[in-house]
């Protein structure tokens, strides 16, 4: 069993910079692929990016276009999404995300509650 949970998310103006954690409860946790999802009013949830287990992989969403960097601490059992340049269509609720396989697909075991983030133009 693995528990996700969000913090970081907040209120900030277009171009600002955001660092979301994601700090994961369990030993395992370095066993896990870990990801963000987000969720805009209205629209699906969609993919963002993932890291798998050690670190050393990682991908991002194409709408990302090198503004977001995820990353990870296993010592810390925390993941992180550095989000720079921030645009009004980055808002909406950030999920944190751990599984067993890597993949971009909203196919993951564990869930976190989500954090807010609202970019203002």
């Amino acid at each position: 069993q693995v528990q996700l949970v969000e913090s970081g998310g907040g209120l900030v103006q277009a171009g600002d910079s955001l660092r979301l954690s994601c700090a994961a409860s369990g030993r395992t946790f370095s066993s896990y692929a870990m990801g963000w999802f987000r969720q805009a009013p209205g629209k699906e949830r969609e993919f963002v990016a993932v890291i798998n287990s050690s670190g050393g992989v990682t991908r991002y969403a194409d709408f990302v276009e090198g503004r977001f960097s995820i990353s990870r601490d296993n010592a810390k059992n925390t993941v992180y999404l550095q989000m720079n340049n921030l645009k009004s269509e980055d808002t909406g609720v950030y999920y944190c995300v751990a599984g067993l396989v890597m993949t971009t697909v909203k196919a993951y075991r564990y869930w976190g509650q989500g954090t807010q983030v609202t970019v203002s133009t």
